[in-house]
């Protein structure tokens, strides 16, 4: 199996544009493609071409009834709270805004993520 390809500039650009700029939120690399965090916990990201977000419930089914599609970074392993939006999210700023603030605003009622202990070298 080979490596999905990474987002492009134009993606990475796009998607940094549409994260707000909130307390605890941080946009890092993650395997060779970006996402955003909140208190140390995903809430949305690229993964080549498409960009996903955190959703669950009746905001999952409304994503995937307007085209969004199950995030699964590889093939038969879906990553559960995740969607990715339809094809169209870089056309669509105002609607692929909404999704990013929603993700964000319920991943910001998780506790925040503790980060883990350094692993001991061994002798």
């Amino acid at each position: 199996m080979s490596p999905a390809p990474k987002p492009t500039d134009a993606v990475k650009e796009a998607f940094r544009g549409l994260v707000p700029e909130a307390p605890g939120v941080t946009v890092r690399p993650m395997f060779g493609h970006i996402a955003a965090f909140v208190n140390g916990n995903m809430f949305s990201g690229t993964f080549s071409e498409k960009l996903f977000v955190r959703v669950t419930g009746a905001d999952r089914d409304s994503l995937m009834a307007s085209g969004g599609t199950d995030f699964a970074p590889m093939p038969g392993r879906v990553m559960t709270g995740y969607v990715c939006l339809n094809d169209e999210w870089r056309s669509d700023d105002k609607g692929t805004r909404e999704w990013i603030e929603l993700a964000l605003e319920k991943t910001s009622a998780m506790p925040p993520k503790q980060p883990k202990k350094p692993k001991k070298s061994k002798p």
